[in-house]
């Protein structure tokens, strides 16, 4: 069962800038390559609203990917290294297969990318040269055209068998060090969006275009994150779902700079994998 408004409300928060897309007539674009620092990441004009962030720590229990659309699940990896991309592919792409398929039900679950972020302060994503960076603007990963896009580009000749049937993209998302304070990763309640939040941008590759949503600001959304979250702890997020009769379908997310967080803190290492869930029905 969702949690209620009134419940979530109560709970500890923070306010903090939360960067929305601002209005546009244009469809927006991102660029998902290493350019040179000279040229801007895309043409997603941000405008930034202070937003309540509240701390759902305690009734991280109660959250599911079903409600709310992020779910705290405590794992240990036994991943030594996880900047190891050797490592991380041959070991923790199976443990996070296993995390999806036990919080979903789902019948057949493939973690296919991942991306490792270590922030550097000052520096904006994508510079070459750099590790990725924390995303500080609100995102989904994927539309109604680009999920099922990615899952005929990931399953060939047996996608039109598979799109027949449930399908959801599932990030996990862990930070790497922690108690985490540094840009945590703050998740809109999906119980709080609707379908005109969402614009879709296009994410243009080197030798293709996929297809992300940005968000436009509604004083409606409920946003949530995870205090102080520790390396066996990792969040599941519904980036879409092909089910629509009344779940969570879409939960948007953003990083973002916590106003209360200690001066001394660890900056920003995390890792997240997408991953691609197949369900009976």
């Amino acid at each position: 069962m969702s949690l209620s408004a009134k419940a979530l409300a109560r709970l500890p928060h923070v306010n903090a800038v939360v960067n929305y897309l601002a209005p546009t007539e244009e469809k927006p674009c991102r660029y998902a390559c290493d350019l040179p620092q000279s040229l801007p990441y895309g043409d997603i004009k941000e405008e930034p609203h202070r937003m309540a962030i509240y701390d759902a720590r305690s009734v991280a229990d109660f959250l599911s990917l079903d409600d709310e659309g992020l779910q705290l699940v405590r794992h240990s990896t036994s991943v030594r290294n996880l900047l190891n991309e050797a490592e991380v592919k041959r070991v923790y792409y199976p443990e996070a297969e296993k995390l999806v398929e036990d919080a979903t039900g789902a019948r057949w679950v493939f973690v296919f990318d991942h991306t490792v972020r270590q922030r550097i302060y000052g520096v904006t994503d994508r510079t070459p040269g750099v590790p990725r960076q924390p995303a500080l603007s609100v995102h989904n990963d994927y539309t109604e055209l680009s999920a099922q896009q990615r899952v005929r580009e990931l399953t060939g000749k047996v996608a039109d068998a598979l799109l027949r049937r449930r399908f959801a993209m599932i990030n996990v998302w862990r930070p790497i060090r922690g108690p985490l304070y540094d840009a945590p990763l703050a998740v809109c309640d999906a119980n709080t969006t609707q379908p005109h939040d969402f614009v879709a941008a296009d994410l243009i590759y080197r030798d293709r275009v996929g297809e992300t949503y940005a968000v436009k600001y509604n004083p409606s959304h409920r946003w949530l994150y995870i205090s102080a979250m520790l390396p066996n702890e990792a969040l599941l997020l519904k980036c879409y779902d092909s089910r629509r009769d009344g779940i969570a379908r879409f939960a948007p997310c953003t990083a973002f700079e916590d106003p209360s967080a200690p001066a001394d803190r660890l900056t920003q290492e995390s890792i997240e994998v997408s991953a691609l869930a197949f369900f009976a029905d």
